[in-house]
């Protein structure tokens, strides 16, 4: 694997330009997208905030009902908003390392990226089923950020795969 100087490295994550980088970009934009929406959930969690009205309409969701239920607080003893600040902001330092050629010279990383947001939507898609299971409802907010991970492994695939076949 192909180590950059932070020069280099610098001018390639700021500068370079390729659809490559351009699609890393976006997969940055949405796991800080994911982790706000971990801030708002953690935020209403731990009472900074009273209501977390939903930010989708209809039956199926109820933010404040699933998101101060049993199912919220019970890993690692803290609400579950704050792990998900955790997880995005793992998936962007993963999508932001390695240089405008990651899928070439720097394989591991590029691969490492487009796993954890696989890990991701597996996970998301496990705790969509838990949340529903445990309150007959969902939190829009945490399934919007559940589409922000599926986008996220789609913009990473293409580079995952040249980087597999290298």
């Amino acid at each position: 694997m192909q180590t950059l100087s932070p020069a280099r490295l610098s001018a390639e994550l700021r500068t370079g330009r390729n659809p490559d980088l351009t699609r890393r970009r976006w997969a940055l934009g949405l796991s800080f997208g994911g982790a706000v929406i971990g801030m708002v959930v953690g935020a209403y969690q731990t009472g900074m905030i009273r209501r977390l009205p939903d930010i989708a309409p209809g039956r199926l969701f109820d933010a404040e009902k699933v998101d101060a239920s049993d199912y919220a607080y019970k890993r690692a003893q803290t609400a579950d908003g704050l792990l998900m600040i955790v997880t995005y902001a793992v998936t962007a330092a993963l999508v932001g390392a390695g240089g405008a050629n990651r899928a070439g010279d720097q394989r591991p990383l590029a691969l490492a990226a487009a796993a954890k947001a696989a890990a991701d939507v597996v996970l998301n898609m496990k705790l969509a089923r838990e949340e529903w299971a445990d309150n007959q409802a969902l939190c829009s907010w945490c399934q919007l950020a559940n589409v922000f991970s599926v986008a996220t492994l789609a913009l990473l695939t293409p580079e995952a795969l040249r980087a597999a076949r290298a």
